[in-house]
């Protein structure tokens, strides 16, 4: 009976809308909500970057994300970049989110404490298609999603180099939105707010991105110079 509360409970939550901009009080268990991205606007990530399943991302994230793998080979990183996990719909988040535990046990039972480690479904950054879980092969002594990755080569890469490429730490040490430290996990903005498709997607995350930041993160504005005064004497 409690596991069929907890999944109706979530399902009427998953099933409402979510906008751009909600509120912090419409989070579940610290989540918040995010619509389900259309199928339409969803390419494949580069060859060879899928890991456990194929891997499908909004296709304006493409050009940076293979820009960003091809950057962090050229620096030396170990391994292979690869994704873990990329676009997850609700229903598969949903899947992930009552997986049973090596008892056969569904985690779902206790929600609050599930959703410690994993967002319930309507509410996962994966399924706008801007978010990746990245990982590498061979794995350097730290399993997939887990603490130890920001100690390795392309976990401190990432932290020094990926808002070059458009990505943000969605869930960075001690958040204040309460979600669990995720180093592996991080959500495309766009390197500026002018690049294809940035405004929509930080449009998205309008919510996270002012009363959570993202650590590191990518600035809102984008200052330009439209003139330079002239410099005295230089005539």
């Amino acid at each position: 009976m409690l596991l069929h509360s907890a999944l109706a409970a979530l399902t009427l939550v998953a099933a409402a809308p979510a906008s751009a901009g909600q509120a912090a009080d419409a989070r579940l268990y610290g989540h918040l909500p995010y619509p389900d991205a259309d199928p339409a606007m969803l390419v494949a990530a580069p060859e060879g970057f899928d890991l456990r399943q194929p891997c499908l991302l909004r296709r304006e994230v493409i050009p940076d994300l293979t820009a960003l793998i091809a950057a962090a080979h050229a620096a030396g990183v170990a391994g292979t970049v690869q994704g873990v996990s990329c676009y997850r719909s609700a229903a598969h988040q949903r899947a992930v989110f009552c997986a049973t535990d090596p008892d056969g046990n569904a985690r779902c039972t206790e929600p609050a404490k599930r959703a410690m480690s994993v967002a319930p479904p309507g509410h996962s950054e994966h399924s706008t298609g801007y978010a990746i879980d990245f990982g590498t092969r061979p794995s350097p002594g730290c399993d997939d999603v887990e603490y130890c990755f920001d100690r390795t080569p392309l976990g401190q890469w990432l932290l020094k180099h990926a808002t070059e490429y458009g990505f943000e730490l969605s869930f960075p040490w001690r958040n204040p939105q309460g979600v669990t430290w995720e180093p592996w996990h991080w959500r495309w903005v766009g390197r500026s707010a002018t690049e294809p498709g940035a405004r929509a997607a930080r449009l998205l995350f309008a919510t996270a991105r002012a009363d959570f930041p993202a650590k590191p993160r990518l600035p809102n504005l984008v200052v330009r110079v439209v003139s330079q005064p002239p410099v005295p004497g230089s005539n």
